[in-house]
């Protein structure tokens, strides 16, 4: 830190503001250091390019030009102006380069001592793809004729500019926004009174770092309003939209309000990112700002499933900081063309810092930043994260800019990418839990004008605790459930609907579209029986989920029937006991095939290969195979060839096979035992095709045979 920042007052008193300012004197005010050393090298002999927003191109040239005149030197300015009294008999070229070409040719080929000739418009030199016109060529050609002339080049920091040129220049100056420590320097009394009584540059600043200082002029000399208002952020409104165009976006989204759910999500995004931030803004040393500013992570990883969110939290921590979002897709920004993506990248980089505070978001940035070396990542790729590491790498520390990027791979991301100072916050946002689909579901209920019953909204949250209807998804999504939403909306409208929505509503929302088989009655038969099977082993195994619903219309997960299970207690602790209720329930379907018909089909195949993964990891993995097995080495479990010894892989097979023998003599004895309670859901099944946690529990009241056990504590063990 230098020693006159650290001084720097977070208030200025208006007196100490200038007056008036011309544009010509605020790019001196804004630009000295640059300014200089644009002069020093070009009285050198050293050819300089200035890359910077094109309006500022003649205010600058004219700062540099006033010093070159103290040192003697002249300045010829080739802009492809026509003449000021043209020939009417000699109108001469019609177009702006063909005139530069003519201008150019006469500057190289006369007298060149102690002059210096400048390039305005080098981005007319080459074509959007970044390649030289035909005309470009012999521009070039002249640029290289005369070693004698020292150049002043200007680019756009808009284009792309050919190797070609580039190498003609040994000094180059880059100038983007303007540096916080002027930015006192380049606002009159007058318009300082729009923004409250003393001026405070780290607030002015937030909201125009990436502004030249031109353009800044003119923001500031437009301000409306009153003089000294309590409140400054209308006017900081008007300098936030003026910095703001083309595919910027302002969102509106309130992290607390527009996302249910997902606290502990927020909690940790408010307490890493926002409030540092506000501790920033509420900051009174300018030592204090600068600090803060070395603590907030500029990168960030928001990682998670499909749908779940992630771009909606990176627009709602936008709305939080009063930035802009820029979002771009990974796939959109490569180009067959070489060196076009990167160049496309570096274009949202700018955008990016001249709209500050901006937040960038990367959506599936996976599909560009994957892992360097690896197999999947080509050339193209690797290049564009060497320009995003770069791009990163060249951010002020206070400039407000965020780069946010999503993926539903974290583990494929260039680990360059998650080193501290690039992307070293990572935020996961999983699929949502049982409270978090409640609170989406109340959003999207209040937005809709839904009238969601009570029942209703608990009826929804359970039946959307498993996969998606017709095989779309494994899980329900916050993107699943807006779509929810959004047809009981559609359907009330259809059907002119102003009261309540019911469960009803949501089960007919639900499975309205889904193509679902037709069985015949007897293959409806065989799977009702089949799925009642599994629901009756279930409910005598005092260790497996609460059962939430049943269903043989086949609508969950492509099958044709299907039990869904509700959440355990014990979500994070799985035990042995676990295992074997979650085994015998799988041969629950077949042992009741084989009891009633006295044959299976082929719907238990799924089933038994589950069965027989989970018992054998059971036996290799977990210790549970009996005391006199040892557990399998990484190596001996193998992939594919079995590494461990023939008998050791006897034994394991031996302590399978009594597993799963067990699990599904447990499973017919329930069977057995508990035919009536089987029956009744099967029967229940094939009326109604399915059937909830609450009207299994009003046909097993009804039937009057034994209830399941009540706790974990009881229940067949066999």
């Amino acid at each position: 830190m230098r020693p006159s920042e650290a001084s720097t007052p977070l208030s200025v008193p208006e007196q100490e503001l200038p007056q008036e300012l011309t544009a010509f004197e605020a790019v001196v005010a804004a630009y000295p250091h640059e300014v200089s050393a644009a002069a020093e090298a070009l009285v050198r002999g050293l050819p300089v390019l200035i890359e910077c927003d094109k309006e500022l191109v003649p205010y600058f040239f004219r700062c540099v030009r006033d010093l070159l005149k103290t040192a003697n030197r002249r300045a010829i300015y080739l802009d492809g102006r026509p003449p000021p009294d043209p020939d009417p008999n000699n109108p001469g070229p019609a177009g702006t380069l063909d005139r530069m070409l003519v201008q150019l040719r006469d500057a190289v080929r006369g007298a060149v001592d102690e002059r210096v000739v400048v390039l305005p418009h080098l981005d007319l030199l080459a074509t959007s793809s970044g390649d030289l016109s035909m005309l470009a060529r012999e521009v070039v050609a002249l640029l290289y004729e005369n070693p004698g002339v020292v150049w002043l080049g200007f680019r756009d920091v808009s284009f792309r500019l050919p190797d070609v040129i580039s190498a003609l220049f040994p000094k180059r100056l880059s100038i983007l926004g303007v540096p916080r420590d002027r930015l006192q320097r380049l606002v009159t009394r007058r318009e300082s009174r729009k923004l409250g009584r003393g001026l405070s540059p780290y607030a002015l600043y937030k909201f125009v770092s990436g502004v030249n200082a031109v353009r800044l002029r003119r923001m500031l000399s437009a301000l409306e309003g009153e003089d000294y208002p309590p409140d400054p952020s209308a006017a900081f409104a008007q300098l936030r939209a003026a910095t703001t165009a083309g595919d910027v976006e302002l969102p509106d989204v309130d992290l607390r309000a527009d996302i249910g759910g997902y606290d502990r999500v927020k909690e940790r995004l408010s307490r890493e990112i926002l409030d540092v931030l506000a501790r920033k803004d509420a900051a009174t040393t300018a030592e204090r700002v600068r600090l803060i500013e070395q603590l907030v992570p500029r990168g960030m990883i928001f990682w998670g499933p499909p749908g779940t969110g992630k771009t909606l939290f990176a627009k709602a921590m936008a709305t939080s900081l009063g930035a802009a979002v820029i979002v771009v897709s990974g796939p959109e920004l490569k180009s067959k063309w070489h060196g076009e993506s990167e160049e496309n990248l570096r274009r949202v980089f700018l955008r990016a810092r001249q709209s500050a505070p901006a937040v960038i978001v990367f959506d599936e940035i996976d599909a560009f930043a994957s892992a360097r070396g690896s197999y999947e990542g080509s050339q193209t790729d690797h290049s564009m994260v060497n320009q995003l590491l770069t791009e990163m790498d060249g951010f002020r520390s206070n400039e407000m800019v965020f780069v946010v990027g999503t993926t539903n791979l974290p583990e494929s991301l260039d680990p360059a990418l998650l080193r501290p100072g690039r992307f070293e916050f990572l935020l996961h946002v999983p699929y949502p839990d049982e409270a978090d689909r409640a609170a989406i579901l109340r959003v999207h209920d209040r937005r809709l004008a839904l009238a969601m019953s009570d029942e209703a909204l608990s009826y929804a949250v359970r039946r959307t605790d498993g996969p998606v209807e017709g095989g779309r998804a494994p899980r329900y999504s916050g993107d699943h459930l807006q779509a929810l939403c959004r047809a009981i909306a559609r359907r009330r409208l259809r059907e002119d609907v102003s009261g309540p929505t019911s469960a009803d509503d949501v089960e007919q929302a639900l499975i309205e579209y889904v193509e679902r088989p037709r069985l015949t009655s007897a293959e409806e038969r065989v799977v009702a029986t089949h799925e009642a099977g599994h629901a009756t082993v279930a409910l005598f195994c005092s260790h497996a989920p609460p059962i939430e619903r049943i269903s043989i219309q086949g609508d969950i997960g492509g099958s044709l029937g299907a039990v869904s299970f509700g959440e355990k207690a014990n979500r994070y602790v799985m035990t042995q006991l676990d295992f074997e209720d979650r085994l015998a329930a799988l041969f629950g379907g077949r042992e009741a095939e084989l009891h009633f018909f006295g044959h299976v089909s082929a719907g238990a195949q799924s089933d038994l290969a589950s069965a027989a993964g989970l018992a054998r990891s059971m036996v290799t993995e977990m210790g549970m195979g009996g005391d006199d097995l040892s557990l399998l080495s990484p190596e001996e479990q193998g992939r594919g060839a079995p590494r461990a010894s023939d008998e050791k892989n006897a034994r394991v097979d031996d302590a399978v096979r009594n597993i799963l023998d067990r699990a599904r003599t447990r499973a017919a004895r329930i069977i057995a035992d508990e035919q009536r309670v089987l029956e009744a859901l099967r029967d229940l099944l094939i009326e109604r095709k399915v059937i909830d946690r609450a009207t299994i529990s009003a046909a097993l009241s009804k039937d009057g045979s034994r209830r399941p056990p009540p706790g974990p504590s009881g229940g067949d063990r066999g």
